[in-house]
Parts: structure tokens; sequence; C-alpha cells
């Protein structure tokens, strides 16, 4: 299987282009993982499903959320995300981004 380039990366604080909200990435998916119905009822705008997907912890929420590259794009705020799930798969927070568990031990 050929490896896909993705723009983002784990840590890395987002903001959707459509939905105007902000996250941060917890996982990346190379191309579209899920099915055929929640993608037909839910990517209305039907981005790629051969590129990067990215799952978000939504800022001020306490859900994530499954989402296209091409509806990313970088958050310039520097301000940290809250979510109740950030301890869950971060250590803390510098300059910007999250670092991943035993980054910062």
């Amino acid at each position: 299987m050929e490896r896909k380039n993705v723009e983002f990366s784990i840590g890395q604080v987002i903001h959707h282009r459509l939905f105007d909200y902000r996250g941060v990435i917890v996982d990346v998916d190379p191309e579209f993982s899920g099915t055929e119905e929640w993608y037909e009822m839910v990517a209305l705008s039907k981005p790629p499903k051969d590129k990067p997907w990215y799952h978000v912890l939504v800022d001020g929420g306490t859900h994530q959320t499954y989402v296209a590259e091409r509806n990313l794009e970088p958050d310039r705020s520097g301000m940290p995300v809250n979510h109740p799930l950030l301890k869950e798969f971060f250590a803390g927070f510098n300059k910007g981004a999250y670092s991943t568990k035993g980054v910062f031990n």
C-alpha cells in the first residue's frame, strides 16, 4: 500500500474551514476508513476518500469529529483546546501544539 502524504500531524491544533471550529488532531487515517453510509449522510461536501482524514477533538465540546484534510487549515491562534479527553492523548501543550505522552516526562 502506498503511503499517503499528510498535511497535519497528531497534536496539531487545526481550524475547520467549513464549520468554523477549532480542535486538535488525535489520529490520522491515510484515506477514508468510515462506512459508505456515514460518508453519504455526513460528508455532504463529498471530499475525496483517497486523501487523508483526521480524528479531531473539538474545542469546547465533548465529542470527536472525523474530517477530510481539504476541510482543515492550521490554527494560528496559539491557544490551547478545551476538551475533557485531552489528558487521554497528550502530556502537555507547548508553543501552540500538543505533545504525546512521554515527551514532557
